[in-house]
């Protein structure tokens, strides 16, 4: 029996009737759930700190902030993105006189999302809202890792009115995902790791299903030597510490120019003193001892705090202690010592089998060393020198994965000519990870990273397919005489035609002209 049988075929028969409700209304449906996200924010950081053990101040502006503001761009822009769209008279080639056309932005059907956990109401929400705004019903399959805000979330939507056989949430499992894959859906979102969505696009490419996929990332960061160091070291470790580092466009690998390099290591070395532990999954733990030893093993460094200067006797002990407790031995070293791996530690609230690693930075590594290619969900980065523009880009090319980039620069062409020869989806200047999430613009990777936009005009079109409706006046069908009755003026009056209107210069054009002129006096 086909998975999720019930679900599905509940969807397809709401589809229909909810296609049928004019967009502006559907829009109405989207401002009450852009209401409900501000009456309920408090529980809704309740939820995300209870599934992951997330920070309630960054809950609140990584996913109510963004969420609300990717709302309110549908209401404004969407209407009009789904109108059918006349084409211009001055696009219509001479062939086709009497013909008139319009492009029609159809749903696809039943849309399939498997969600993601580490931004669980941000990501979620808007997927599930651009599809539902195109006129698809959606099966949701939540992940496993977020059960009490998959709870919240199905509420939200249910209490600003939309249907509730056009939205059918699965079971928060596993295995969840790749049933949906066995599923008749028409389309599919996914956002998770490259390695289930390599296995996903292949199940889908075998029974033709479209897809989007928003994967895995292994960004770089660019420092160039005109940076502003300490703007670039807060950066940094911005983009690499928020939410634990489980973020897919977090900051993975930083390109320093060899000038900067002894400043930029100073300014995050202060940051790196007072870094908390972040919480990381069972399998996040493995995968970051892994790249992390593999990094020392090939001349790599770690990154260690600055030691804090001297108290008065008697002054602060217990607090300088608990501080450093934790890797006491490690804080002993130099900056260029190699030392192992610090140590992971269980506890701490949430629901994910959490270990504990603090932010960690791996000076030289080589760009070829694991961390510098593969794609992590763990607060570890490698710091690369380099000498000119182009070694830079030559190393950050080594990776496979193209989602998000960053550069740092008081030259905005500079920085340009950098993004203008990377793959990637997004390039930040003098920023990183906030903007990738303006509510009007694109968000998607290349290569390991995926393809597809889940967000701006280019996601919600991205729930719909195009379908060009086209009307023809009057009965003048030469075609149609030409097929029954081949005629010897149509190759002559065919050749005058595509001189007349593409021919280089004038007297081109007008040999064109007579042409056809002659070849319609002898047609029949």
């Amino acid at each position: 029996m086909e998975p999720f049988a019930t679900e599905l075929g509940a969807a397809r028969a709401a589809q229909p009737a909810w296609n049928a409700v004019p967009v502006r209304e559907r829009l109405r449906l989207v401002r009450n759930l852009r209401a409900l996200i501000v009456e309920r924010v408090d529980a809704m950081c309740d939820v995300v700190v209870a599934d992951l053990a997330r920070d309630r101040d960054e809950a609140l502006g990584t996913e109510a902030i963004p969420t609300a503001s990717a709302l309110k761009f549908l209401e404004t822009r969407a209407a009009k993105l789904l109108a059918p769209r006349r084409v211009s008279w001055w696009d219509q080639p001479t062939w086709l006189m009497g013909t008139r056309d319009t492009v029609h932005r159809r749903p696809w059907g039943v849309v399939g999302v498997i969600g993601t956990w580490n931004y669980p109401i941000f990501l979620n929400v808007v997927q599930i809202a651009q599809a539902l705004v195109a006129g698809n019903a959606v099966l949701w399959k939540p992940s496993e890792n977020a059960p009490r805000t998959a709870e919240f979330t199905r509420d939200l939507f249910r209490a600003a009115g939309f249907p509730e056989a056009a939205l059918q949430v699965l079971p928060a499992t596993r295995d969840g995902g790749p049933r949906l894959a066995e599923t008749d859906v028409d389309y599919v979102v996914f956002t998770g790791s490259d390695f289930v969505g390599r296995k996903l696009a292949t199940r889908l490419g075998e029974r033709l299903i479209p897809s989007t996929l928003e994967l895995s990332g292994c960004d770089a960061m660019f420092v160039l030597d005109d940076a502003n160091v300490e703007m670039a070291a807060r950066a940094a470790w911005f983009g690499l510490s928020l939410n634990h580092g489980q973020t897919c466009i977090a900051v993975r690998r930083v390109f320093v120019a060899r000038a900067k390099q002894e400043a930029f290591v100073s300014a995050l070395q202060k940051l790196v003193r007072a870094a908390p532990l972040g919480l990381v999954t069972d399998g996040q733990k493995t995968q970051a001892d892994r790249l992390i030893a593999d990094a020392l093993g090939r001349g790599a460094t770690q990154l260690q705090p600055t030691p804090p200067a001297p108290l008065p006797e008697g002054k602060g002990e217990s607090r300088l202690a608990a501080l450093d407790e934790p890797d006491a031995d490690a804080a002993s070293e130099s900056p260029s010592s190699s030392v192992s791996p610090l140590p992971f530690r269980e506890g701490g609230p949430g629901g994910v089998g959490e270990r504990a690693l603090a932010p960690t930075f791996l000076m030289n590594a080589p760009p070829d060393a694991a961390i510098c290619r593969e794609a992590c969900f763990a607060p570890v980065a490698a710091v690369l020198p380099f000498d000119t523009d182009a070694d830079a880009v030559r190393m950050a090319l080594v990776s496979p994965f193209a989602l998000s980039a960053s550069v740092f620069t008081a030259d905005r062409a500079r920085a340009e000519a950098i993004a203008a020869q990377l793959p990637t989806g997004s390039v930040c200047v003098n920023d990183v990870l906030a903007p990738t999430a303006h509510p009007a613009t694109p968000f998607g990777g290349r290569g390991s990273s995926g393809w597809g936009s889940t967000q701006g005009e280019e996601g919600l079109l991205s729930m719909t397919v195009p379908q060009v409706v086209t009307v023809r006046k009057g009965t003048f069908r030469p075609h149609f005489d030409d097929a029954a009755h081949p005629d010897p003026a149509t190759p002559q009056m065919l050749r005058g035609l595509l001189a007349l209107t593409h021919a280089r210069g004038f007297w081109a054009k007008w040999r064109g002209l007579w042409q056809l002129g002659r070849a319609a006096r002898r047609k029949r």
